[in-house]
């Protein structure tokens, strides 16, 4: 199973082609694929047409869908986050720290277009599904 964050998706939907959707275009069908809640909603709320809504939504929620923060998982980001300021990297995006430490602790691959989690793969053990 991998996580597919919202990076991917949105490129995806957007019928943009790149490293990351053809490796998502790849895996339909073949691999078990998870979204998240923040990753559903980062998504979803990015469509301006309601047939594409419905279209996504209907994608998207037919895939394994976690929950991503709790109070634990609260607390883990919050430490990944210092741990890489102390190391000099701040991190712009709250959503996308949560993310990165979710799939750390649940040893989720994550197939990701977006820089920020580049730290995490680097510094905090997150593997890349590309």
């Amino acid at each position: 199973m991998i996580m597919v964050d919202s990076s991917v998706w949105i490129d995806f939907f957007n019928g943009i082609e790149n490293t990351e959707t053809n490796k998502l275009d790849e895996m339909l069908g073949l691999e078990e694929i998870a979204t998240g809640d923040l990753i559903l909603t980062k998504v979803l709320q990015g469509f301006r047409s309601e047939k594409d809504f419905k279209t996504a939504k209907n994608i998207l929620t037919s895939l394994t869908v976690f929950e991503m923060l709790g109070e634990k998982l609260a607390i883990k980001s919050a430490n990944n986050f210092r741990k890489l300021r102390k190391s000099g990297i701040t991190i712009r995006k709250t959503p996308d720290v949560i993310i990165a430490t979710f799939c750390i602790e649940n040893k989720l691959p994550l197939l990701f277009s977006d820089k920020n989690f580049i730290p995490f793969v680097d510094n905090l053990k997150l593997r890349s599904a590309c």
